[in-house]
């Protein structure tokens, strides 16, 4: 049984967290799903609906897996010092550290992309560069797998790098049976992008 700890913040994506939560959540036998945040009080995501937490980060077990959404809230969250340093202790003991969209850029301001290939929304990569320098981003990858750390790119991309997850931790037959019990038609190249941007966007 793995514990995946799922970051909560004021102004997250929905899709970025539900979306990965309900393939994973098909797997109540290996998997147990918890949401965190800084606080006790429901978090309410960028579209509105409010997500009640199960622990706050200070107080959190270490977990086997952690999942970091992005949303508007990034933008806020990349400079909170003690989300930043959250990451960095969750992380050194998680097996694997996965992101959505702008949540890559938490992962980056806290240093745990460094020299590391990443990527992230498409229409945010103006931007990387700004929080992580030292990162290798890629503008051409639905999802970047490199270590214990996951990147997935927009929004949607985050269902297609849980399956990923599922296909490596509990084989390509969970994978393709949680595609088929949410009716979801997967994306299984990590290098097939439809969203791609240019090396002149990266810089």
């Amino acid at each position: 049984m793995r514990t995946i700890a799922t970051l909560l913040f004021p102004q997250f994506e929905l899709l970025d967290v539900y979306g990965p939560l309900e393939m994973l959540g098909m797997f109540p036998d290996d998997f147990r799903l918890i949401m965190v945040a800084e606080s006790d009080a429901p978090v309410a995501s960028t579209q509105g609906p409010r997500t009640a937490i199960d622990a706050r980060i200070d107080e959190m077990d270490p977990a086997e897996i952690l999942l970091i959404p992005g949303g508007r809230g990034t933008r806020r969250e990349v400079s909170n010092q003690r989300v930043l340093e959250w990451l960095k202790n969750a992380s050194a003991s998680a097996e694997l550290v996965t992101s959505v969209c702008t949540g890559a850029f938490l992962l980056a301001r806290a240093g745990l992309l460094d020299d590391r290939r990443a990527t992230t929304n498409k229409l945010a990569f103006s931007v990387a560069a700004e929080h992580g320098p030292r990162v290798d981003w890629q503008g051409s990858a639905r999802w970047v797998w490199d270590g214990k750390f996951v990147t997935a790119s927009g929004v949607s991309a985050g269902i297609d790098m849980s399956l990923a997850v599922i296909r490596d931790l509990l084989g390509e037959d969970a994978a393709r049976d949680a595609a088929l019990w949410s009716e979801y038609v997967p994306n299984t190249d990590p290098d097939n992008d439809p969203f791609a941007v240019s090396e002149e966007t990266i810089r």
